[in-house]
């Protein structure tokens, strides 16, 4: 049977050559097509710009070592191919970038990895950027594991099936997406990005306490708006902060910093604090 078609333009640099569409990389007995030892990381070229593109190579080969795997690949050596495969679409089209690297076998009784079988692609898809029209968020009763459950210190695959079932739970209550709190019901993440709030004129942030990704973008937010003189506090936040601030947004790798205009039943506005650090970031994407 072939494969499906790939939803958009695609090419993939695997085996060293690069190849067009949605080409196989696993087979039934890859280790990470069933168990689970795969990492990735996602970066973003938008209007021929791709900011922090090195601290995003340089992640995927942290995320590696803690999943037990070797990288094989500098992060010069992913810029590089970045820089290569943008060559293959029109200049200006919006990209996601997914440097990967998973565990073709496995070792000692099967379920750990060998790390000597350590595979890795580059694939670069075109995916539009959102536009920023802000959604919907409500509380999830899913939440975040603990680092002694989960390999919270990588952007491992084995992850996201839980933030899944919390995005398609609150989806089917008429929410876009969700608050996902930590194991003592502290706010940690939405189930796609990271939370701000603004309230009283101070931005918040919850505190990073190892239980979800301290993202990349959220880091370039936060030093953005504090060298602008905005106060930003990294602290311990619980959904009743959500519920009276005056402004929400969200920060990540796909969508960049994005409003948030509705918490359970209470409409909100697109605030200074989320205008301030969007035009930050699109200033600092473009300069860099």
């Amino acid at each position: 049977m072939a494969l499906p078609s790939a939803p958009s333009t695609t090419w993939t640099f695997f085996n060293d050559d690069w190849h067009e569409g949605n080409i196989p990389i696993m087979g039934a007995r890859t280790h990470a097509a069933w168990l689970g030892s795969s990492v990735f990381d996602g970066a973003r070229a938008f209007e021929g710009v791709t900011p922090d593109l090195d601290l995003h190579c340089a992640r995927v080969n942290t995320s590696a070592q803690a999943m037990c795997l070797q990288p094989r690949v500098s992060a010069q050596s992913w810029a590089d191919l970045v820089a290569d495969g943008m060559k293959r679409f029109a200049k200006g089209t919006a990209l996601y970038i997914r440097p990967m690297y998973w565990a073709e076998q496995g070792g000692a009784l099967l379920v750990a990895p060998n790390p000597d079988t350590t595979q890795w692609c580059l694939t670069l898809y075109e995916a539009p950027m959102r536009k920023p029209e802000g959604f919907s968020i409500t509380l999830s009763r899913f939440r975040r594991p603990t680092a002694e459950t989960m390999p919270l210190d990588a952007k491992a695959g084995c992850l996201y099936p839980n933030n899944a079932r919390a995005l398609i739970e609150a989806q089917s209550r008429g929410f876009a997406n969700c608050v996902v709190c930590d194991m003592l019901g502290n706010v940690a993440e939405l189930a796609t990005a990271n939370i701000f709030i603004a309230k009283d004129g101070v931005v918040f942030t919850p505190q990073p306490n190892g239980t979800f990704l301290n993202g990349i973008t959220r880091q370039r937010a936060i030093a953005l708006l504090r060298a602008d003189g905005v106060p930003v506090a990294e602290t311990t936040l619980r959904y009743q902060d959500l519920e009276t601030a005056d402004e929400i947004f969200s920060t990540g790798n796909y969508s960049k910093v994005m409003p948030i205009v509705r918490i359970d039943d209470r409409s909100l506005q697109p605030g200074p604090f989320y205008h301030r650090a969007r035009e930050l970031y699109w200033d600092f994407a473009h300069s860099s």
